[in-house]
This record gives C-alpha cells, structure tokens and sequence, in this order.
C-alpha cells in the first residue's frame, strides 16, 4: 500500500521523522540513565522508551494523522499505547536477550583506543536494532487500527 499510494508515503515520512524525534528522546534518555547513573539497560531501556510514546503520540496525532478525528483522543491514546507496550514487550525481550551477545561483539571489533566502551558500543547498536523492529510494528499496528479512521 505504501508502495502504490502517495498519501501513505508522506504518512509513513512522517511518522519516520516523528521516529526521529522520538529516538532523539530515546537514545538520549537512555545514555543518560546507563552510562551516567548506572541504571541497568533493561530498566534504562524501559524508561526512554516510555518518554519517547509520550512524545510520538502528541507528533502524530497532530501531524502525521490530523486527519484522524472521529475517535476520541482518549480512546486513541489508549489504543497507541496499547500498540506502544506490545512494542515495548518486543524490545525488552531484545535487550534482554541480545545485551551480553552485543556487548561482546563490540568488544571482539571496539579497539582499547576507542573513545567509547564496548559496553556503550554494544548498548546502542542493539537499541538501534531495536528502534529499527519496533517501528516497522508500531507504524503497521498504528496505521491499521489505532489511526485507520482516515482514508
């Protein structure tokens, strides 16, 4: 559908640079946690991500989707956020599966001069993973249940 309809394109543009703007809001909140209060990743993870939804609801319900208003806002923060913790769900068993395999891949290529650790290495090339996962289900479960009141 994206392929074959212009609308669709500019919507998928759009949530991607909501995307963003929201992993700006998650990486950040999430470096800050890890690496300078020592907050285990999985809980660190979880808390970034909660404020970058925040974040992503408000963007695209007033501009990805303005179009979309035959639902109440309430009704349609719930089905996001419904759609946003099975995301979560998805990312937490990521982390919590994949931290030590990526760590150690960064530590078998990150050399001893490098100006950051594997640990920070490995942290952000699996939450980057993660986001990549995360949104294809987030935009495809939003698109088609939480905004599908628009044509």
């Amino acid at each position: 559908m994206i392929l074959i309809n212009q609308k669709e394109r500019v919507r998928f543009f759009k949530f991607a640079m909501v995307g963003v703007i929201g992993a700006v809001i998650d990486f950040g909140i999430f470096n800050l946690l890890s690496a300078a209060f020592n907050v285990p990743a999985v809980w660190a993870s979880t808390t970034s991500f909660i404020a970058a939804v925040g974040s992503n609801f408000l963007w695209n319900r007033y501009w990805t989707y303005p179009d979309s208003r035959s639902k109440k806002i309430s009704h349609q923060l719930t089905q996001f956020i419904l759609v946003s913790l099975i995301g979560l769900a998805i990312r937490i068993l990521m982390v919590a599966l994949l931290e030590k395999p990526f760590i150690n891949l960064a530590d078998r290529f990150i050399p001893a001069s490098f100006f950051l650790t594997p640990v920070t290495v490995g942290h952000n090339l699996l939450l980057a993973l993660a986001v990549l996962v995360v949104m294809m289900w987030n935009f495809i479960a939003n698109r088609y249940w939480t905004y599908n009141d628009v044509s």
